[in-house]
């Protein structure tokens, strides 16, 4: 399975993170222990919405989407 996933900064509670992973346990580490550039500075970092695709194909168009002006505004509202 492949996963499409939000993160919520537990520290600043309006800064999200959209990204997707095959692990989402590892990757979930590798933001909470600052290896990832962009998310460093937030951390630490929980879960907020996890979304589970059979394709690598799907999940990298529905992450791409949600990283787009309405897909942002589809997440606020919807998850």
């Amino acid at each position: 399975m492949f996963y499409v996933y939000i993160l919520r900064s537990q520290r600043y509670p309006g800064r999200h993170y959209t990204g997707f992973t095959k692990e989402i346990s590892k990757r979930l580490l590798k933001h909470n222990y600052g290896e990832v550039k962009s998310t460093a500075r937030y951390k630490p970092w929980k879960v907020e919405t996890l979304i589970s695709f059979d394709s690598q194909d799907k999940v990298i168009s529905f992450e791409k989407y949600l990283k787009s002006h309405s897909g942002r505004a589809f997440a606020s509202k919807h998850f």
